[in-house]
């Protein structure tokens, strides 16, 4: 650890994946981090998450693919089925230099509970119910004013405050803003039957839907459903709702239907996203994870290419032995590409499952986007 580096102050907005895992980075290089979070409890959504095995890779990467074993789980690959559950091809996991589990899923509480941990653990200053008012930069400092009145100097500021970012809006005011894509996301939560033992994807009917196992004991499964953006319907007819959505498929999805009840766990949202344009910083302010590349689900790197930032930024950080504008720059170049394939593939993925284009089709592009993910970053 430099006393270039340890010298230096970052303020990352967002307690996120991106945000945290950016957090516990900067703090291992001896950068001095506050965090801050607009939500007063640092809550999160209780929906599954997909993990790829490139995601497996930074959380490893980050120190925390033991914790993640321990409460989600790791199959192989993705099975893929027609709308009866009958078996009719498989996506393999992409093939790593070094040896990781494959894709698998976890709870986000269980996932946010273990970074939220650590970052506790590191040495960062948490600070919660709080936002970013303003910003003005100076050549070497960021001043910043916060939502309760107060002010502090920072070396850089970090946006991690995801797909709505306000931190965006302040650096880039002119830029665009996240557009609907065209489908809905509706998430359940449910006991997981013992033979779904891997992703499974439901192929050839009016929606995509698939299963994803999030621990020993249960999974999360996934409907998008295609047109128009909808309002919200209340919470006590969501359930009806999906049942509606679900019809005419078969297997393990008709028992998951016959299910539903106004109980059952049900998170619905619109996928929204969009390509920000390089470079994703302005002069000591660099935005990350969904503030900077929001994308749609469909290959499941959300979370993980959020992490991969927070790994580029510190070893970039550490190569230029803290200089900001510097690392910044070298940053932009390593990040851009990758991140531009997740979101326009995960794009491009949504419209072939909207037109209804052939399973093979819609699986080809997953497979392939993998692979590529699977390079080193």
């Amino acid at each position: 650890m430099s006393e270039e580096l340890s010298a230096l102050t970052a303020l990352i907005v967002g307690g996120g994946v991106g945000g945290m895992a950016a957090a516990l980075k900067l703090r291992e290089i001896g950068v001095q981090v506050d965090l801050i979070d607009r939500d007063a409890d640092w809550r999160v959504y209780g929906a599954g998450i997909t993990i790829t095995r490139p995601t497996l890779r930074a959380f490893r990467d980050l120190g925390i693919l033991d914790d993640f074993l321990e409460v989600g789980f790791a199959g192989d690959g993705i099975q893929v089925c027609d709308v009866n559950g009958a078996p009719v091809g498989q996506v393999p996991d992409p093939v790593l230099e070094d040896p990781l589990p494959g894709s698998g899923g976890v709870m986000r509480p269980e996932l946010h509970r273990i970074l939220s941990q650590r970052v506790l653990a590191s040495g960062a200053t948490v600070r919660l119910g709080l936002t970013v008012s303003a910003l003005a930069q100076g050549t070497n400092k960021v001043s910043v004013l916060f939502s309760d009145g107060s002010g502090a100097l920072y070396d850089f500021v970090i946006g991690a405050d995801g797909v709505f970012s306000s931190i965006r809006a302040l650096i880039f005011p002119d830029a665009d803003k996240p557009a609907y894509t065209g489908q809905t996301v509706w998430r359940l939560h449910a006991p997981r039957p013992p033979e779904v033992t891997r992703r499974h994807f439901f192929l050839g009917g009016p929606y995509k839907v698939g299963l994803c196992p999030v621990s020993d004991t249960h999974l999360y499964m996934f409907l998008l459903e295609n047109g128009p953006k909808q309002p919200a319907l209340p919470d006590e007819q969501l359930h009806l709702r999906l049942h509606e959505l679900m019809q005419g498929y078969g297997g393990v999805l008709a028992d998951l239907r016959a299910g539903l009840n106004p109980a059952s766990a049900i998170i619905v949202r619109p996928l929204e996203a969009f390509l920000l344009p390089a470079p994703w910083y302005d002069r000591r302010v660099l935005l990350i994870g969904d503030a900077a590349h929001p994308t749609t689900p469909q290959l499941a790197s959300g979370a993980g290419i959020a992490v991969e930032d927070a790994l580029v930024l510190s070893d970039e950080l550490a190569k230029a032995d803290g200089e900001v504008p510097a690392a910044f720059a070298a940053f932009m170049a390593r990040r851009w590409e990758r991140c531009r394939l997740v979101v326009e593939n995960s794009i491009e993925i949504g419209r072939r499952e909207q037109a209804g284009r052939p399973p093979q089709e819609q699986t080809m592009l997953v497979e392939e986007s993998l692979a590529k993910l699977a390079e080193p970053i």
